[in-house]
Order: structure tokens, then sequence, then C-alpha cells
């Protein structure tokens, strides 16, 4: 047991400092490493570990290493792959956001971010795009995320709104059986609706931990859908952030290896130093831990369920407007001129026809923004 969580340790603390490019990425990576290389566990079986990955809230990519570390080693292999995946981000972000308090208002650092931000907007939209020729699987799921795209900008709280959507799917896909059976099985999730945002006030580190905690409990629609969360607990709600710097910690994000949500590292650093960085990254991903542990020893029956699949559909469908409503927004930020939206449309193009590395774009992004402020730097 001692050799393979060694193995376990080793291999997942490499994934963590290499694995650049977003959940997709990842999740190709984990398979020609555990797959294909180390045969840790069959090709049905990781396709069962994706599906189970996408029925339960919180980070796809982080959940699928869990539950090849208890596939692997059971319980201890679980945390150990866990741990070792996410630490290494953690401490590079943790890094970063040091640096961004301390010279994020130089001038550098502003030339930057300015390149960076439209580029990480491109980023979205792509994979915006990608997932909704998988969301939306006819009219009852593409009507799903169009009323989500339009209710968002009621203020309708969007924890309602993700897990709403995927009842009421649920329910229209499986109306016949719901009248069979009665009303029991839909309200299981019902408590879940119950989870209360957070009143505004100062952030302690029980509140970071608690607002991320509720998030890492309900979201469901990958790393990019957290964004949507994020603006409407720490900008909208709280006021702990402004769009300007949920744009840097998308960015930030993006550029680290490792899990998306270490997003949570970066903002409770700005929010709360190194005890609010902590505090928010276990937040986070402690849900994850505790449903891929309950999750693990059942994932080949919850592929089969009809009411796991149908919920999921219209989850999915929902997060889509959530993703798309939230761009909008912060497109708005990324945008404050004509050359930033040419960053950010030669970085769409890029992405989208020659599938270049999300990871280069931004570094060549960030490159021209610093150049841009040479240039402008030098004129004055």
């Amino acid at each position: 047991m001692t050799t393979r969580l060694f193995e376990i340790a080793k291999a997942f603390l490499k994934l963590g400092f290499t694995a650049f490019g977003g959940p997709a990425a990842h999740v190709a990576l984990m398979h020609g490493e555990f797959v294909e290389r180390r045969k840790w566990v069959g090709e049905q079986e990781f396709l069962d570990m994706l599906g189970a990955a996408n029925l339960i809230p919180g980070p796809n990519s982080t959940e699928t290493a869990l539950f090849v570390g208890f596939a692997r080693a059971r319980w201890a292999g679980l945390v150990t792959a866990g741990v070792c995946f996410i630490a290494p981000a953690m401490v590079i972000v943790l890094a970063l956001s040091w640096a961004y308090i301390e010279y994020g208002t130089a001038p550098a650092a502003g030339s930057l971010l300015y390149g960076i931000k439209p580029v990480v907007i491109a980023i979205i939209l792509q994979a915006l795009l990608g997932l909704g020729r998988r969301a939306v699987k006819g009219p009852l799921t593409a009507l799903a995320g169009a009323a989500v795209l339009v209710l968002y900008f009621f203020r309708v709280n969007e924890i309602l709104l993700l897990l709403g959507g995927g009842l009421i799917v649920m329910a229209l896909k499986n109306r016949k059986r719901l009248w069979e059976i009665g009303r029991s099985r839909a309200a299981t999730l019902a408590p879940l609706i119950g989870l209360a945002p957070l009143a505004a006030g100062a952030a302690t580190p029980s509140r970071l931990f608690l607002a991320f905690f509720k998030i890492g409990s309900v979201m469901y629609g990958g790393g990019y859908v957290l964004f949507a969360l994020l603006r409407a607990d720490f900008v909208t709600r709280l006021g702990w952030l402004t769009d300007k710097q949920l744009v840097d910690a998308v960015a930030i994000g993006q550029v680290t290896p490792g899990p998306l949500f270490t997003s949570a590292t970066f903002i409770g650093y700005l929010v709360g130093g190194v005890w609010g960085a902590t505090v928010s990254t276990v937040g986070i991903f402690l849900p994850a831990f505790v449903l891929a542990a309950l999750c693990s020893p059942f994932i080949g029956r919850m592929r089969k369920s009809v009411w796991a699949g149908s919920f999921l559909d219209g989850v999915n469908a929902t997060a889509l407007g959530l993703m798309a409503a939230v761009t909008y927004v912060l497109g708005r930020a990324a945008f404050p001129d004509i050359l930033a939206v040419g960053i950010g449309a030669a970085a769409f193009v890029l992405l989208v026809r020659f599938r270049v590395n999300p990871t280069w774009l931004i570094l060549g992004g960030g490159l021209i923004g610093l150049l841009a402020g040479w240039l402008s730097a030098l004129h004055h």
C-alpha cells in the first residue's frame, strides 16, 4: 500500500505542476498517464469515472483524479491523489497573489493584465461553444439555457437557476415515471437549494470558508461556470471584489497548471491574506473530496440512472446560460479599446481554427500588453 501511495503522489504531483490548459486537457493527460501508460484503470472504468464526475457538483478533473486514486489505493489513494494534484497549483497561485498585491498597480503589471484579459474572454467563449454542442440536446435544454441567460440579468439566485433548471428538465424528461412514483425522488435534491447566500459584511476566515464551501457544494458545469457564481457572491452580493479583480482571478486560474478552482486561492489571498487563501482553497475543494468518497464505490450504477442523466442534461444547459451571461459582463471590463478587441479576436481564431494551447495565447497576450505599455510610455 505504501508503494502505491508513493506512486500516486509522484504521478499527481507531476500532473499538478504540468497540467496546463483547463479541465479537458487535464482529463486527456490523466487518460494517457493512467489508462494507456500505467494501466491503473481500464478504458471503460475511466469513462465511468468521467460520467460520475459530471453527475456530481464540483471540479470535474479534480474529481476524476480522486476516483483514479480510489481505484488504485482506496480511501488513502483518493486523498493522496487529490492533495497532490491541487497543492502545486495552490503554491504557484499564492506566489502570484503576493506579486499581484505588491506590484499589481505598477504600470508593467497593468500592461500585462491588459493583454491577458481579452485572451481569457476568448478562452471562455471557445469553451462556451464547445460545451454548447454537447449540452443543447433538443428544444427543452435550449429553452432552459435561454431562460437562465435572461433570468440572470433579473438577479435571480444562480444556485436556484442551476439546480432548478436541472430539476425541471429532469421532471419533464421523466414526467411519466414521475407521475407513477410521485415526487419523492425529485425532492431529494431540494435541501441543496436552501443554501442561502451570505449577507454582506467583513471577510472573516469563517465567512470565506462558508462562501467557497457553498459554491463547491452546488457548482455544476465545469470550472468556467465557477466565475458566474464568484461574481454573484463576491462582486454583487458581498462587494469583496471588483469586476476587474475577478477577471484577474480568471487569468491567474488560466495561466497556472492544475484545477481552475485555485482561482479561489487568489481571491482568498486578496480578501484575507494567507489565511484567507488557505480556508478558501479548503472550502471550495472539500465538497469534491466528500462527494467523491461517497460516490466512488457506486460509479458503475450512477452512469445508468435515467434520473441522474436527465438532471445533468438540465444542469449543463442552465450552466451554459450562466456562462454566456457572465462572459458578457466580464467582457465589458476586458475590452477597453480596439487593440484589446484585436487581441481577443485573434486569440479566438487561434483557439477555434488552429487549436493553439490556451497557455501560449495567455503568455502571448501578456507580451503584447507589455509591449503596448512600453510603447505608450515612450510616446508620453
